[in-house]
């Protein structure tokens, strides 16, 4: 512990690789969902441990979710209750800790003549999903009530539908808030840090692991009495399955973003699509609304960011047509695309679709390297509980977990005098930055607690993840610290001269780096987050001409 404490919050974040301790009771590897939590319930404890991520925290699949926290409706129909209930409870706790962060969500389920399953399974299945979270809150609605609360659905041959409630999440700020708690409470979190080779001793066990600076292109061995492979779909390539049947099947799942008045819907809405019968949802999320996802097999590389393609953007196009007729939408209307991919572990040799392979988390041991994979994001606090316990062999005696402690660390949540903030905005603020809300705010001026074009974001929140929260790219800062990569239209960047001024004095970049940025920012969002066959994002020289244009268009819609 006296290692720990020697060092600040803010050293203890994105550390220099000169400056990282060699010896520690857990190294976990993987800055995703399941690695933060496993890090925050481990400091928590008290135990010295360290997270790496080779590229950023929440690079992959936990920066590219549906941003639902779900008790999982679909899983009772496949009998999965055990895996339900939990989830249920979960985001029962979460939305009680972290309002602001995790917010309750209205859905609406239309029922159509001859769709399946019928409205007896459905309201059984409600009911049930009700018992196990806070009460009856579903309910049917004819079909003159349904379409008053939904009016732009397809009308033909409705029926009315049921009426119930999940939750949202901002993702990889729930990332981020799990790791600067746990880096509050003693833990260490490096990012652009890679583990190259799992070290071993002359009995083959795991004694640490060789890690190394993506950035400066430095290695050291650090040494722990156990390593955690929570890398998600890259796990395999750490540590291969004990079990030949028991493989992973990465699956990707791909969304589209529109403005919101492109899509006007107050609630979200999960319709089946009509080729498959499967479920497609459409939810508002900070001031945009996202439709997904599709679920099928990645077979591209897994080094690169994966993206929506040409077939996906059709299938949840058509979906959507289908869905709401009267709308006239169209894939040029839209915002941003995105695509992560599910760690699903199959045991079924690919005989089963993509959709039918269970979401359960497994965890299999190999000598001291414990290796985790799969699993929700709901129930990402029972995911850490079960690997820590697989953990516990090789760490001191006497570590016990707190099962009934919080999941988060409660802010005072009162204004500032002063500070002319929304409830609703202190709320927002709390919730994704706990206990560093209060400081932000104290040191912003403002005009930085104004909105960054026309979304929810203000700019303090901008320069809190350039200031604070170990941004090495651009990208970090725009697509996970904050959402504007996903929420503007341009991906935020006819606002980069802006972002410049304001975040500039924090980071240590000179003129040619943020060329260099810039450059990389917009190839990051053509590739990934863009439309396969739209025209490419303009170049440096054109951003000035963007940037007018944009802001005509705001001022026309009023955005």
């Amino acid at each position: 512990m006296s290692m720990n404490s020697t060092q600040s919050a803010l050293e203890r974040l994105k550390p220099a690789m000169d400056d990282i301790p060699g010896d520690w009771d857990i190294i976990i590897i993987g800055g995703g969902i399941t690695g933060a939590a496993i890090l925050r319930e481990a400091a928590r404890m008290g135990l010295r441990v360290i997270l790496v991520e080779q590229v950023d925290f929440a690079w992959g699949t936990s920066s590219r979710s549906s941003k639902l926290v779900h008790g999982g409706l679909r899983y009772l129909k496949e009998g999965r209750i055990f895996l339900t209930k939990a989830s249920v409870e979960e985001r029962q706790r979460l939305l009680r800790e972290a309002p602001g962060l995790v917010e309750p969500l209205g859905f609406l389920m239309p029922m159509y003549k001859g769709g399946h399953p019928g409205r007896t399974i459905l309201s059984a299945g409600l009911t049930l999903y009700d018992l196990m979270g806070a009460g009856k809150r579903h309910r049917f609605l004819q079909e003159s009530a349904f379409h008053a609360q939904m009016p732009h659905m397809r009308r033909e041959g409705l029926k009315g539908g049921f009426s119930f409630y999940d939750a949202q999440v901002d993702d990889a700020r729930l990332v981020l808030r799990l790791i600067k708690e746990a880096v509050d409470d003693g833990g260490w979190a490096a990012n652009y840090t890679a583990a190259r080779e799992i070290l071993r001793d002359g009995r083959g066990l795991s004694r640490g692991v060789i890690l190394e600076d993506i950035g400066g292109a430095r290695s050291r061995e650090i040494s722990g009495r156990v390593v955690i492979n929570a890398t998600g779909w890259w796990a395999e390539r750490l540590h291969p399955s004990s079990d030949r049947t028991c493989h992973l099947r990465p699956l990707r799942g791909s969304h589209i973003v529109f403005p919101s008045w492109v899509i006007p819907i107050a609630q979200a809405v999960t319709f089946m699509h009509p080729s498959d019968n499967r479920p497609i949802f459409v939810i508002p999320w900070e001031g945009v609304v996202i439709v997904g996802t599709t679920d099928l097999d990645h077979r591209e590389g897994f080094d690169d960011e994966p993206a929506i393609s040409k077939e996906e953007l059709s299938y949840l196009m058509e979906g959507l047509v289908h869905c709401f007729p009267s709308l006239s939408l169209d894939s040029e209307n839209a915002i941003s695309t995105f695509a992560g991919i599910r760690p699903v572990v199959s045991q079924s040799d690919g005989d089963r679709s993509p959709s039918e392979e269970s979401r359960d988390h497994v965890i299999w041991k190999d000598r001291g390297l414990i290796t985790v994979t799969g699993g929700k994001l709901t129930t990402f606090r029972r995911i850490a509980w079960d690997t820590l316990n697989e953990a516990f062999e090789f760490l001191p005696e006497g570590v016990t977990v707190d099962w009934n402690a919080p999941v988060f660390d409660s802010p005072e949540e009162k204004g500032i005098d002063g500070v002319d903030l929304p409830e609703w905005d202190w709320q927002r603020l709390f919730g994704r930055y706990g206990k560093a809300a209060r400081p932000m705010v104290e040191n912003s001026s403002p005009e930085d607690l104004h909105s960054a074009g026309g979304t929810p974001t203000l700019w303090a929140e901008v320069i809190e993840g350039a200031r604070h929260e170990g941004i090495e790219h651009l990208d970090d800062l725009l697509l996970r610290r904050v959402r504007l990569g996903l929420l503007i239209a341009d991906g935020g960047i006819s606002l980069l001269d802006e972002v410049q001024r304001r975040c500039g004095p924090f980071l240590p970049w000179d003129s040619r780096r943020w060329r260099e940025e810039r450059n990389r920012y917009r190839h990051i969002l053509e590739k990934s987050y863009g439309f396969p066959g739209r025209k490419p994002l303009p170049s440096a020289e054109k951003e000035g001409f963007l940037t007018k244009t944009v802001r005509k268009a705001r001022q026309r819609f009023r955005l």
